[in-house]
């Protein structure tokens, strides 16, 4: 957009990052000066100000040596003056989620996602306010010297052994245990994989060594 197609005229690298600074920089002018012209009309959206229209007024600007000085306190300027009068139409209301590209158009075939297949009026939204997931403690509590059918080992296994075809992510256990931060248990669950204690099915992903074990074939009697 800023370019418009053309090749940057700097043949040496240092000139190609001091051109690609200056096009960084006049960015982020042109979106603070579409800014401030949407905050001077209360209620207007700044998505509506259209970014050609800024780069296009700044460009005749330029050529003509206009506006040289500084415009007036309490105004827009002439950029912002001609962003505010091309405004763009607002937008209407989205009803599925932004897909930004999509290998297989979901038109192709018929299919029942549950969306419709032409733009509806939104008519109520309903929201759901989910609990906070508790927060892990900020240091492990050092359990040494507790009874070993209450350390943390063990504890871990009794969980597992519990659901033995369940696999567990080191989040969901640190959480279950209450009292690890979640490095220390990455590594501990490491090393009682490594030890034979669990098993590792995955990254981060453990599960009882029970759920994978297989009952011995019958003796064969002669």
């Amino acid at each position: 957009m800023i370019t418009d197609g053309r090749v940057l005229r700097s043949g040496d690298p240092v000139g190609v990052e001091q051109e690609m600074w200056a096009l960084l920089t006049l960015y982020q002018a042109l979106r603070t000066v579409r800014v401030e012209a949407a905050e001077s009309r209360p209620g207007t959206d700044p998505d509506r100000c259209g970014f050609t229209i800024a780069i296009q007024t700044a460009r005749d600007l330029v050529v003509q040596a206009a506006e040289i000085v500084s415009p007036i306190a309490g105004t827009v300027g002439v950029i912002g003056d001609r962003v505010l009068a091309g405004l763009l139409p607002r937008r209407r209301p989205r009803i599925s989620t932004r897909k930004v590209r999509s290998s297989i158009s979901r038109y192709a075939e018929c299919q029942d996602e549950g969306r419709p297949d032409i733009s509806l009026p939104v008519t109520g939204l309903d929201v759901t306010i989910l609990e906070p997931e508790p927060d892990l403690p900020a240091i492990s509590h050092d359990d040494r010297h507790t009874p070993p059918a209450d350390r943390r080992r063990q504890r871990v296994l009794d969980r597992l052994d519990a659901d033995p075809d369940r696999h567990w992510h080191t989040r969901d256990l640190a959480r279950h245990l209450g009292d690890i931060t979640l490095s220390t248990m990455y590594c501990q669950l490491d090393r009682w994989a490594a030890l034979g204690f669990i098993d590792k099915t995955g990254p981060a992903i453990y599960s009882s060594p029970r759920s994978h074990s297989t009952p011995l074939p019958p003796a064969e009697i002669r």
